[in-house]
């Protein structure tokens, strides 16, 4: 008989995350309500929602970060109760503000964190890190005279150089212009194909398309995880694409329409959805013979899903 691991065994090592019915409430306001997910091992799992619905408190919950108030779980093999010490010594996270030292320089800061996590070659830890976040030649710059970009590259350097296993990024990219956003994103894509995994909180649909799987969150409630293909299928939408004049008068008259779930304008186009599929096309049929028109059925895109999604829930935290 050989020492091949059990089918549990590799379950476990696959999986990065795995928790069941976890809660938790502040002042008496529930925060994350009875969530269950598993997160893969060298994954990038993308949280999406309005702000304010819990998506920074369930990532800090999920690597046990926050204890929750009930349900339980693990995070890199620990259990989040019993074993988050350990949890958070395998755990780099990148908060939305610059949080690294200002009047230090970039190669002064990368030694700093180094030195605090007990690396035996802090120089040389610093000078390879340097090196990969591509600011040689910036090495002495203080961290206050670097732009957002740079900022971002020489924060993410300082959370990855102690090697965690999981990072955790809050709205890394917000204040980025879009070429030091890509930049960020395929480095983030090169430390998952190394087995990172990474938790990473968005708003933008081009950044969630980048994630190997993704979560909506409204006010503590999870409504929808997958791929990017399973949660635009799951959420049933119908789509047209409208294109031609005098938008705001068409919008004015769809809303709130029975049988039209969600119409935005993209662009210099209107895209009109609705989850019943029939109801929808009664309602739009009085204006499809209009020539100021031109209706096209489309697939709908993430956006129009998550635009859905906030709006049926917009109010759920109110009262």
């Amino acid at each position: 008989m050989n020492g091949g691991p059990t089918s549990t065994q590799s379950n476990a090592s696959s999986v990065a995350i795995d928790v069941k019915g976890l809660t938790k409430s502040f002042g008496g306001r529930e925060v994350v309500h009875d969530l269950s997910m598993q997160v893969k091992r060298g994954s990038i799992y993308g949280f999406l929602g309005p702000n304010g619905s819990g998506k920074t408190t369930t990532i800090r919950i999920l690597c046990g970060l926050l204890t929750p108030d009930s349900g339980e779980g693990t995070c890199l093999g620990y259990d989040i109760r019993r074993d988050a010490d350990k949890i958070k010594r395998k755990v780099g996270y990148m908060t939305q503000r610059f949080s690294l030292y200002q009047d230090l320089s970039v190669r002064e800061n990368l030694e700093f964190v180094a030195r605090l996590y007990g690396m035996p070659d802090a120089r040389g830890a610093a000078a390879d890190m340097i090196a990969r976040i591509g600011l040689k030649g910036r090495e002495e710059q203080l961290a206050a005279n670097l732009s957002g970009g740079w900022k971002q590259r020489l924060a993410l350097g300082a959370c990855t150089l102690p090697n965690p296993q999981l990072l955790l990024l809050d709205e890394p990219t917000a204040g980025v212009d879009p070429k030091a956003r890509r930049d960020f994103w395929n480095e983030i894509h090169a430390l998952a194909a190394e087995g990172l995994t990474v938790l990473v909180s968005t708003h933008y649909m081009d950044e969630a398309e980048r994630c190997h799987e993704i979560a909506y969150i409204a006010y503590g409630h999870l409504l929808a995880h997958g791929t990017v293909d399973e949660v635009i299928a799951a959420s049933a939408l119908s789509t047209w694409t409208v294109t031609g004049e005098d938008f705001n008068g068409l919008m004015a008259e769809l809303t709130d329409k029975p049988g039209v779930d969600m119409v935005a304008p993209f662009g210099t186009s209107l895209h009109v959805s609705g989850r019943d599929k029939a109801a929808l096309e009664a309602a739009i049929a009085p204006y499809r013979d209009n020539q100021k028109w031109r209706w096209q059925p489309s697939e709908p895109s993430l956006e129009d899903v998550f635009i859905d999604l906030m709006g049926r829930t917009k109010d759920n935290f109110q009262g």
